[in-house]
């Protein structure tokens, strides 16, 4: 299996089409955002991931996301999430995680997402300093 693709997203949405078809509707895409408030604060944020089974795989897997502050596998840890999945040979499926993560400071962080123990996949996320009004 693999991840086809991953991002934080604002809200997502499953509807379906003609065929039958299913349609995926994502709307805010982000990679960053300003803080609602100053930190430290802590924010959820939706990953979503879209994961597909080539035929002849059994269709069982295990999605993992660790977010750290950092690209190293090593990096400091901030959250983990692992959710067991079965999605058919030869279609997609879709795995949405809501992060709780504690922010000190505004700086980047990374979820390293993962099926099946395969290489990691990276999604940077960078919280700003929050907005002033003008």
């Amino acid at each position: 299996m693999q991840i086809v693709s991953s991002l934080f997203v604002e809200n997502f949405e499953m509807r379906e089409a003609p065929g039958p078809s299913t349609r995926i509707d994502m709307t805010g895409a982000m990679f960053s955002m300003a803080a609602p408030s100053p930190a430290p604060l802590t924010i959820s944020p939706h990953l979503v991931a879209l994961i597909f089974c080539p035929e002849g795989e059994s269709g069982n897997g295990v999605f993992e996301v660790v977010f750290r502050n950092g690209v190293e596998e090593d990096s400091e840890q901030l959250a983990r999430n692992v959710s067991p999945f079965t999605v058919e040979p030869s279609k997609f499926t879709y795995r949405l995680v809501k992060g709780e993560l504690d922010f000190d400071s505004y700086k980047q962080i990374f979820a390293h997402c993962r099926v099946n123990k395969e290489p990691w996949h990276l999604v940077p996320f960078t919280l700003l300093p929050p907005v002033r009004p003008e």
